[in-house]
């Protein structure tokens, strides 16, 4: 079955598009955080960056990019956050590859935060070694 991104990019669904390239296409979200909110969402349906091509993952943020500058300008913001978020625990609310570019106002009530833990560096340091590529 379709995702909702897909039958938003194959016509099914109206969107107020931005944006599209061979790699993704960007709209308006629907359920704007605040005014100029787009989402940027991969062509091929991918649920995660993580399952991503290079070229995809990359065009992504070349698009993200583009549209922050554009937001920004276009609707005053104070600021910009750009929030890419990946299965349930990692706040995933649609099982498809996106981003979202929200323009941000000085106290605007939008949150985002967590716990700072601050571990010791050594701690750091052996966390690195697991990942390091």
């Amino acid at each position: 079955m379709p995702t909702i991104f897909e039958r938003l990019h194959g016509g099914e669904l109206p969107c107020a598009r931005v944006y599209v390239d061979d790699h993704v296409f960007a709209f308006m979200d629907a359920g704007q955080v605040n005014d100029g909110h787009v989402i940027v969402a991969s062509i091929r349906p991918y649920e995660t960056l993580m399952d991503a091509d290079e070229d995809t993952a990359a065009a992504m943020m070349r698009a993200a990019r583009r549209i922050a500058i554009a937001v920004e300008r276009e609707f005053a913001a104070d600021g910009v956050t750009i929030l890419q978020a990946n299965r349930v625990a990692g706040w995933q609310t649609v099982p498809h590859l996106h981003l979202h570019v929200l323009p941000r106002r000085q106290g605007d009530a939008v949150t985002l935060g967590w716990p700072r833990r601050d571990p010791p560096f050594e701690q750091l340091q052996a966390m690195a070694a697991r990942i390091r590529l």
